[in-house]
This record gives C-alpha cells, structure tokens and sequence, in this order.
C-alpha cells in the first residue's frame, strides 16, 4: 500500500519530473491464424487482433483518468509475421497485404503503433524469412503504423553475416521509398541481437512464440524523475548517487507495476512484465544525457560517459527488480539521438560522435538508436555498423540494436525533423573508410567461447 507521502511524491513526478507511463501494450499471438491461403489468413489476422485489442485503448484512458497517471501509448505486438505467413506467402506482395491488415487492424483498434513485422535470424534465413525482410521497404512505406524488426544474431548462434548484408540493403531502401518523408520508414524498423521476446516499446516489439495466448506489457519511463532526485545530492560521493538512482527507479517501476496490474485485470488478460526502461523524449527535461551531465559531465559523450551511464544503467535495473517480481523487456536506459534533447545538444556541441555512442552502448540496454547519417551512406557501410553493434550484443551477452535513418537527399550537419515521439535530430558523419570485402565474404561469424553452457 501507498502512505500519503508516497502518493504526495508520485503526483510531484507527474506534474513536474515527466514521470509518466510511456505504452501498455498487448501482446497477441498469431499462431493458430496460419493458414494456406493468404485471403483466410488475412481474415484470420484481423479479426483475432481486433477481437483482443478493441477495448485496449478505452481501459488505458480510463486507468489514465482515474489515477492520474499518463498513459503516452497503447501498443500490439504479434508473432513474427514470417512465421505466420510462411504457409501462404509466395511473393514480397504476399507479404506486404499481410502488413497492410495488420496497420488496418491497428488502426481500427485505436492503437499507435504494431510492432512484429519480424523475422528471427539469427543462424540462418528461410524462404519465407528471406521474403519478408525483402518486403519490408515496400511494407513500411504503405503503412503508418506498423513496425518492423529482425533478429540477425545471438550469443548461443552468433551473428548471420548474410542477413546482416541484406539488411544494409534493406535500410537503403526503405530511406529511399521513404524519401519524400525523411525517410521516416527507417524509424520503423530496427535490426537486434538477443532480442527479448517480451520487449513494449518500438520498433521492436514482437510477441515471441515463447509467450502465452496473450499478454500486457507496460513500458515505464522516468528519466526527468531520476535527474530530479540528482540534483538534491550533487556532489555526493557515488554511494549516495547509487543509492537515489536505485530507490526513484524503485518508485517509477512501482507505477508501472499498478498500471500493468489493473490493465490486465480489465482486460481478463495475463501480466507479463514491466520494462522500465528510462526512454526520453524531446520535452525539455526528459533526458538521459541530462542526468549524466547532472552526474557531473559537462556534456554527454566527454571522459567519463560510459562509466556513468555503465552506473545508472545497473542501479535502474536493481532498483527496478525489487519493485516488481516481472522485470522484463530491455529495462534500463536508452540513448536515442533524435528523441533526447540533451544528446542532440551534445552532438551539436562536439561532444557526441558515432564512435562514443558505440561505447556507450556496451553499458546500456540498447544500441545505436535513432542516429540520422548521410543519405549518401552506402548499404555495406551500414551493414558495417550493424555487424559492430551486433558483436556487441553477442560478445556481451546483451541485447543491443541498431535503428539508423540514412535521409536521403541529406548531408552532415543538417536537421531532420521526425515529429512526435520521435523528435528531431542533426545528421552525423560516418566513417568514411570502407568494409566492402568484410561485409561481402558471407556466411556466419560463430558463436563466442562462452556460449557454450549446457
């Protein structure tokens, strides 16, 4: 049970630290909609999606009102599409009407985004996996609302160099057939290694076929909350910033932890995690890279960055796991370019290159994250970066992502404005130098030593 100072506290989070619930989201599985023919299995689709989803956005506008707590989005993940199509689909056309009823589905739901448009690649591709990663420029540019994802590499199976190849091409694309829009169809679509089957938050999502029937995710977000609590203790030694950061995420999962509890018992549907995961926006104050300048950093990205952000990565998570028996998702912080005003003020500044992000996605729970580069960028050159984040992840027994936006027409320096959620960023320089013969060799670079545990 909450006292009253605690609930006094939670609604000064609110109303002034930008603590709020960032997605309830339902997970659904697909499985039993696959069929041979591709008109059934869109009919199937649709209407189980519709049938579970309809009262979602009601019931987390409700919790919203009579808590007062703000419930930014209400989400769908499915099962990988590759699996359930693969019965009916012949062609990348095939695949893409399977993404326009999904996108029709959760734009009769009310819901912002569906994410699983996915393909699980990690050792290797089949036919139908291979389709639908083709498809996915064509998908993401007739769809407002779907998103896209694919897992090309693990720790137990190592990293699929082929489908890290292919997709370099499929983000060229996808910026191209996105073009008149800042290639905005990259925002959707995100590349992963050790991908959580139980993630919230986009563009990742994806309901794994380990889960139940259904699920609510909820995705929790306090980045303003956890800076605010810095400032009472500056200057303290590193016990004492330890000890806030843990007992506010401790506080900030609690809320997530209600939230997810009272949506599943409205909507007669089973919790599965809470994913507190401090995830910014543009709002002036809702900033990772403020609380590690808070830390004492003059910008995000000078010495000493990946050692803070190494820190409030691990004190997110303890405090997190003692509030709530189902941690889960990704959980900790991210570091978006685009959707974090602090870190675009550092790259602005100098501070902040691709090189530094890379290290500091060592320590934080996801990777290379909505970063503007060249429209010009060729595709073995992103496929250079993906192999790097995703060796990462392997290496590091994490998951770590890479979501780039090439913006085509686009050089270094320049704005891209994405709106919403997902902000504005300037356009960052890549590496000049090439991996073509690297990335072009082909087959899987093997598992790690220490993936070998059973």
């Amino acid at each position: 049970m909450l006292d009253i100072f605690e609930i006094r506290e939670t609604n000064q989070m609110i109303e002034k630290e930008n603590l709020d619930v960032r997605t309830i989201t339902l997970g659904i599985s697909l499985l039993d909609c696959v069929d041979s023919d591709l008109e059934t299995t869109r009919r199937k689709v649709f209407r189980k999606i519709y049938e579970a989803s309809k009262n979602l956005v009601n019931v987390g506008e409700e919790i919203a009102r009579e808590y007062g707590i703000p419930i930014v989005n209400k989400r769908i993940s499915v099962t990988p599409m590759a699996f359930v199509g693969a019965s009916c689909c012949r062609c990348e056309e095939d695949f893409i009407s399977l993404a326009l009823t999904l996108d029709e589905a959760a734009e009769r739901a009310g819901v912002n985004f569906i994410g699983g448009y996915s393909a699980l690649v990690s050792k290797g591709m089949t036919a139908a996996d291979e389709l639908l990663i083709r498809s996915v420029p064509g998908a993401l540019a007739r769809t407002e609302r779907v998103c896209s994802s694919v897992n090309l590499g693990s720790t137990r199976t190592g990293i699929n160099m082929d489908g890290v190849k292919l997709m370099g091409e499929v983000i060229r694309q996808t910026a191209e057939n996105t073009k008149d829009r800042d290639s905005l169809g990259c925002a959707k679509l995100v590349v992963f290694c050790n991908a959580p089957d139980d993630n919230p938050f986009m563009a990742g999502a994806f309901h794994g076929v380990t889960e139940a029937e259904y699920i609510i995710n909820v995705g929790v977000s306090g980045p303003g909350v956890v800076k605010k609590a810095l400032e009472k203790v500056r200057g303290e030694n590193f016990e004492v910033l330890c000890e806030t950061i843990k007992k506010t995420a401790f506080k900030v999962t609690r809320v997530g932890q209600l939230v997810a509890r009272e949506a599943s018992r409205r909507l007669n549907i089973p919790f599965g995690i809470v994913d507190l995961s401090l995830a910014p926006t543009p709002a002036i104050g809702d900033s990772v890279a403020d609380i590690l300048c808070e830390m004492g950093l003059e910008y995000a990205g000078a010495p000493g960055t990946t050692a803070a952000l190494a820190l409030l990565n691990d004190q997110v998570k303890k405090g997190g796991v003692m509030a709530s028996s189902y941690v889960g998702g990704l959980s900790g912080a991210f570091i978006p370019v685009s959707e974090d005003q602090g870190m675009i003020n550092a790259v602005k500044a100098g501070a902040l290159t691709l090189e530094k992000l890379e290290a500091m996605t060592c320590v934080c729970s996801v990777g290379l994250d909505m970063i503007a580069i060249p429209g010009d960028t060729k595709a073995s050159t992103i496929s250079g970066m993906i192999a790097d984040e995703l060796a990462i992840g392997m290496i590091n027994q994490k998951t770590t992502a890479v979501r780039i936006i090439p913006v085509i027409g686009k050089g270094v320096g320049e704005m891209v404005e994405f709106g919403g959620l997902l902000g504005y960023a300037p356009i960052m320089p890549v590496n000049p130098f090439s991996c073509d013969g690297f990335i072009g060799r082909g087959g899987r670079i093997p598992a790690p030593i220490h993936s070998f545990k059973n």
